[in-house]
């Protein structure tokens, strides 16, 4: 009995594993979706109007500023671009397109890095030549997100054009995790203020230590997620295996939480208003 109960052991986590995994990205499909519905309800309108001042209305940041037509373009590409590459890095992981469609599986995985590697860049330019940032301190957040998603695509162009296709799907899932920061940190702020049912540690300039701690940990926990799941997949303990499933499932819940706050609190006007 204790022999079979070890050979069907790692069957039986491999499918734990793959099963979570497609209920985290359902979950994140979801929310990204959301927040896709979110740029395009929001800011689409305004910019094809004209009425540019309203980018104003929600975000803490001035996203129009009068008399800077570079900065304002700008912006407007940004955010909007943001959309286009949300939605590109979620085909990328949806296997039915990745296994039939190849040639799209390629090309939108290209378009992807693209806008992942201009937004970053976009993102620094925004931050520190324009200003548009809360604090110095947010901007720094901000900016190690940026250099973190160019680090995270080279390697992924790499590996592809070498045709190490294990390596660059991890790398790619790598480039996924911190191209979503934006997305990840709305969703850390709701799911932080709705656990605690208030607003610790926060303020306006997004310099508070729970500010701080949402803003890199939007990228930095997502990937050492990614890495415990990872090692979970080629690990032969139980118990290292059963706690990091159980620190998955914590993490995945929180995020959950965020992304019932961002999508029925902070959004609810623009995506069912």
């Amino acid at each position: 009995m204790q022999l079979s109960a070890s050979r069907t052991s790692p069957h039986l986590w491999a499918t734990a594993l793959r099963r979570f995994g497609v209920f985290w990205f359902t979950c994140v499909a979801i929310g990204q979706i959301g927040f896709i519905c979110f740029i395009v309800a929001f800011y689409g309108p305004r910019t094809a109007s004209g009425n540019y001042q309203a980018w104003n209305d929600k975000a803490l940041i001035d996203g129009h500023k009068p008399g800077d037509d570079i900065g304002n373009f700008m912006f407007a590409t940004h955010v909007l671009l943001a959309a286009v590459m949300t939605f590109g890095g979620l085909m990328q992981l949806v296997p039915a397109i990745r296994n039939r469609y190849r040639a799209l599986h390629r090309w939108n995985g290209r378009v992807f890095l693209a806008l992942a590697c201009f937004l970053a860049i976009g993102g620094l330019w925004l931050g520190w030549v324009r200003g548009t940032r809360l604090s110095i301190e947010s901007g720094l957040a901000v900016s190690l997100n940026g250099l973190l998603i160019l680090c995270c695509a080279v390697p992924t162009i790499l590996y592809a054009m070498r045709r190490k296709i294990r390596q660059h799907e991890r790398w790619a899932m790598r480039t996924f995790m911190v191209a979503s920061g934006v997305w990840f940190f709305r969703v850390g702020i709701m799911g932080w203020i709705l656990v605690n049912q208030s607003p610790r540690w926060m303020n306006s300039t997004l310099s508070g230590p729970a500010d701080m701690t949402l803003a890199i940990g939007s990228y930095m926990i997502p990937l050492l997620g990614l890495e415990l799941y990872y090692s979970a997949q080629k690990s032969i303990s139980n118990v290292y295996r059963t706690i990091a499933f159980g620190v998955l499932l914590l993490l995945t819940g929180f995020m959950i939480i965020g992304i019932a706050g961002t999508m029925l609190i902070m959004w609810p006007g623009d995506l069912f208003g």
